[in-house]
């Protein structure tokens, strides 16, 4: 592969770091995270959800959530009221992306985007259904910090998952603390 194409399509990545989810804004949330904060988390989520599901790849899967937002570099994060209005290419934003890369790594990478976008393999399936989760600890986190409006993505988010352990994932999120995990840790001295 030409280093300067590697290194090309590398700054654009950068991006992401950037761009930020503007659906929050919505609800009066002034700093929302990046796509780039969103996908490493998805990424994660997917790896822990490929693996219950037990029947896709757990790395393949966390690949693809790496990967599902690259699009986003180009045409922003719209959210859902904004999309009533514009029209947006995604697949051609991600196909003009990774066609300039190395027709096999380039291939690879809009298959995988491919595959969360259309939901076209398990592994596909698992991976949007991470981004959903993510999107559903995001609004937990938001909720507890007094957004009450973001209840509204968790239960859009309910409605639109597909796999058995995402909606019981989903399900425990009622009953979860974004900061019981470190009540305990802090060290006395």
């Amino acid at each position: 592969m030409e280093s300067k194409r590697f290194w090309d399509f590398v700054f654009e990545l950068g991006q992401l770091r950037r761009i930020k989810h503007e659906g929050w804004r919505l609800i009066g949330v002034e700093h929302p995270e990046s796509v780039a904060d969103h996908s490493l988390r998805v990424a994660q989520i997917a790896f822990v959800l490929a693996h219950l599901e037990g029947d896709a790849d757990p790395f393949e899967t966390a690949v693809i959530g790496l990967f599902h937002d690259i699009g986003e570099c180009r045409i922003g994060d719209v959210h859902r009221v904004a999309s009533r209005y514009v029209t947006r290419d995604e697949a051609r934003a991600v196909q003009e992306q990774t066609e300039r890369l190395d027709d096999d790594i380039g291939q690879k990478i809009f298959g995988l985007w491919k595959q969360a976008e259309e939901r076209s393999t398990k592994a596909g399936t698992i991976a949007k259904d991470a981004d959903y989760l993510e999107q559903a600890a995001m609004a937990k986190e938001f909720i507890e910090k007094g957004h009450a409006h973001a209840q509204g993505w968790v239960n859009n988010i309910a409605v639109a998952l597909r796999t058995e352990s995402a909606k019981k994932m989903l399900a425990e999120i009622v009953n979860s603390n974004s900061n019981d995990w470190w009540q305990g840790l802090k060290k006395l001295t």
